[in-house]
Order: C-alpha cells, then sequence, then structure tokens
C-alpha cells in the first residue's frame, strides 16, 4: 500500500490529532496509571490521569505506534478530561473511533489501545484508593 492511499483512508480529525497530539507525556505524581499492548511487538500506550474533586483534570499519554495510534491516544486524553471518573469509565473504543470521524477497518484496534488504557489508569486509580498509603498506620490501628 501507498502512504497516498493510507492518507486518503483517514478522516481529518485523525490526521489533526497525529500530526499535532494533545496532551502528549506524563502527569507528574499522576493519581492512576494505566498501559496497553505490548512494547516488544507493536503498539504500546501508557495514560496517567490527576483526579482532584473526583473528576480527571489531567490526562497525558505516551505511545509508541502508527498515526492512527498517535490520534485515538490524542483524542481520548480530551474525551476523558473533566470528566467525572464514573463518565470516564463510560468511555468506549466506539466513541474514540467516532470522535475522530472514524477509523478504516485495519485501524480499528489502536481505539481499543487507547480506551483500555484510560481504563486500566481509572482501575489502578481505584486500587489506589482503596489502600491509602499515606495514612498507613490505619492499617497497623485496631478498630
Amino acid at each position: 500500500m501507498t502512504t497516498s492511499h493510507m492518507t486518503l483512508s483517514y478522516t481529518p480529525q485523525v490526521l489533526e490529532h497525529a500530526q499535532n497530539p494533545r496532551n502528549v507525556g506524563e502527569v507528574p505524581d499522576a493519581d492512576g496509571v494505566g498501559q496497553s499492548g505490548d512494547p516488544r511487538c507493536g503498539d504500546f500506550a501508557v495514560m496517567t490521569i490527576r483526579v482532584r474533586d473526583g473528576r480527571i483534570v489531567q490526562c497525558k499519554f505516551l505511545v509508541q505506534g502508527c498515526g492512527a495510534a498517535i490520534a485515538t491516544c490524542s483524542v481520548t486524553t480530551e474525551l476523558a478530561t473533566d470528566k467525572t471518573i464514573a463518565e470516564a469509565q463510560q468511555i468506549t473504543d466506539a466513541q474514540v473511533a467516532e470522535a475522530l470521524g472514524g477509523l478504516p477497518p485495519h485501524k480499528m484496534h489502536c481505539s481499543n489501545l487507547a480506551a483500555s488504557a484510560l481504563q486500566a489508569a481509572i482501575a489502578d486509580l481505584i486500587k489506589r484508593q482503596k489502600v491509602d498509603l499515606r495514612d498507613w498506620r490505619s492499617l497497623y490501628s485496631r478498630r
């Protein structure tokens, strides 16, 4: 397949996010960190989130992959930012693809990569909230 053929199959939204990705990097001291994919064999994404008052106030990503993987991660950070945890948990592969005006069928797995990394970051946040290690003494107190 030629590059021009591949370019024509992407929507303007995909091209815009691939060429000018938003929220690239890592949230320092993130409240949740999630990853998806396998860095040894292909596409791989890491999402980091900061949560305040039950809302995602910052969401960043790092990705190894094609333009579609970059675009889906970029738009996922935009979809998640300012959402409550419950709302962000509802973000699906289909919503990610829809926000980009669609993806070619052979690139739909990229939306799964981004949404899965976000969901893993939320799961990490929830796990951390169950045991607050900043209050480690409470683990040893008798009730």
